[in-house]
């Protein structure tokens, strides 16, 4: 089983030519559903208890069902691009965007990437029972931001998340925000650092207008310093307005890879105009 490789940028390209940041060559990631044959209550929990005693007498493939999330993809990526990826629901952007940071195995296939990816999503943990104030702290921990660089980001963060416009919300526990406060204290803080490779899960979905525009302009402030940027987005104006260049999933195989304008215009043929 093949995994998320870090290797060094190549060194015998043109000195004019981009930098590669992201190789995916023939990725497969498969899914294993277990229990998929039991209609659940009594039959699910007595195929569990069988898994259960067969263990060490070989492999179990009674009742798993195989999921095939992603088919055969390859794409290189290179420094100084915002990529988008769109599909309907189920046709495997997320999953990709999970094997790129390392955090999904792939069944077969190589993904190679050229310094830390980091994956931005709206689920991305924060706790809840903690204020604002204190996830910023421990979101910028976790990216390998010192205290001080957090301390000198702090209000330039509380600020562009927007949440203190009403009161004083960044003193209070994340547990009474919105799900639309949250998302956007996520992004604010996951966005407060450089990355080599920025992978964003529909982080943009969620906040007004202003807000996306802020995020958008923040997107291309990224990928000045960054070295890729890729987002996941139903929303095709975000795309538009973000990316130059758009990988199309459909039923986990890659559809259509090139430039924004041509490959949206296939995608909305496709969908009869639906985002």
């Amino acid at each position: 089983m093949a995994e998320t490789t870090l290797t060094p940028t190549r060194t015998d390209l043109p000195a004019s030519a981009p930098a590669p940041t992201v190789i995916a060559d023939a990725v497969d990631i498969v899914y294993r559903v277990h229990g998929a044959g039991s209609p659940g209550g009594r039959g699910a929990a007595t195929a569990a208890l069988g898994r259960i005693l067969r263990r060490g007498k070989g492999d179990d493939t009674t009742g798993v069902r195989k999921v095939h999330a992603v088919k055969k993809v390859s794409f290189t990526a290179y420094k100084g691009e915002a990529i988008g990826l769109i599909g309907t629901n189920g046709s495997g952007k997320s999953t990709l965007l999970k094997a790129v940071a390392g955090l999904l195995p792939v069944e077969s296939g190589r993904i190679f990437t050229d310094g830390q990816p980091s994956l931005l999503g709206v689920n991305a943990a924060l706790m809840n029972d903690l204020t604002g104030e204190r996830n910023v702290m421990l979101g910028g921990l976790a990216m390998g931001m010192s205290r001080e660089q957090i301390q000198e980001r702090y209000q330039d963060i509380v600020d562009f998340s927007g949440i203190n416009e009403k009161g004083d919300f960044i003193t209070l526990p994340m547990r009474t925000y919105s799900s639309g406060m949250a998302a956007r204290l996520r992004f604010s803080i996951g966005s407060a650092k450089d990355h080599d490779v920025l992978l964003i899960d529909e982080a943009l979905a969620t906040g007004d207008r202003s807000f996306q525009k802020r995020s958008e302009a923040r997107i291309r402030e990224l990928r000045k310093h960054a070295g890729t940027v890729f987002l996941v987005s139903h929303n095709n104006k975000s795309i538009r307005d973000t990316c130059e260049r758009v990988l199309w999933l459909e039923h986990g195989e890659l559809r259509m890879d090139g430039p924004t304008e041509d490959v949206l215009k296939e995608y909305e043929r496709f969908t009869g105009g639906k985002k």
